[in-house]
């Protein structure tokens, strides 16, 4: 993908939530770095500090983590437009206790924690937009802290496929079922179910 294609995508971001002058854009643009992953490298290790903000232009990225039982448990899927971190870890400067990996070949934009804080000053619409960002975050942590208590995996099943309608395709089976909290052979009935309940 041609470098100034990944970058104006990340600037239409953006502008979707908050107005950019030319200014603006010539701020943001030095501060943002390209990375190129293929498929299963890795974007963040258990044990390293995050440091960085992550919007995929292309490509996909999944985070897990390792429980006692040495079985992977996938916490986050993240496709183009959106932002994949361990935000625990770049809040907090501790060591991340996931990791995040690519799933195909990936193109990430990143922002570095002192260049954001530099660009939260000079272009107070980035403030903005991560002030946004960060509440929407939040109520989607609660959203799903209350679903995986509360809500049978049926209702769980159809709120990530109309949620999220493009990303089933994207991620093996496996992947998303633990991000569920499922089997795989549990979301197989639940993705039948679903089909017939359609028809």
């Amino acid at each position: 993908m041609d470098t100034d294609i990944i970058i104006s995508q990340l600037i239409e971001h953006f502008r979707e939530i908050v107005p950019l002058k030319n200014s603006d854009i010539d701020a943001i643009l030095p501060k943002l770095e390209i990375i190129q992953l293929k498929k299963k490298d890795y974007l963040l290790h258990e044990g390293q500090i995050s440091r960085s903000m992550r919007f995929i232009a292309e490509g996909s990225l999944y985070a897990y983590h390792i429980d006692e039982k040495g079985k992977e448990n996938i916490t986050q899927l993240g496709i183009e437009n959106w932002w994949v971190n361990d935000l625990y870890s770049y809040l907090s400067e501790l060591p991340s206790r996931m990791f995040i990996q690519a799933n195909e070949k990936t193109t990430v934009i990143q922002i570095s924690k002192n260049n954001l804080e530099l660009l939260y000053k000079e272009v107070p619409a980035i403030s903005e937009f991560w002030r946004l960002k960060m509440q929407s975050a939040y109520v989607t942590l609660q959203e799903r802290t209350f679903e995986h208590s509360r809500v049978d995996a049926y209702t769980k099943y159809r709120t990530f496929v109309t949620t999220y309608r493009n990303i089933e395709q994207r991620f093996p089976q496996y992947m998303i079922a633990s991000y569920l909290g499922i089997t795989v052979e549990y979301l197989s009935y639940l993705r039948k179910k679903h089909l017939s309940d359609l028809s």
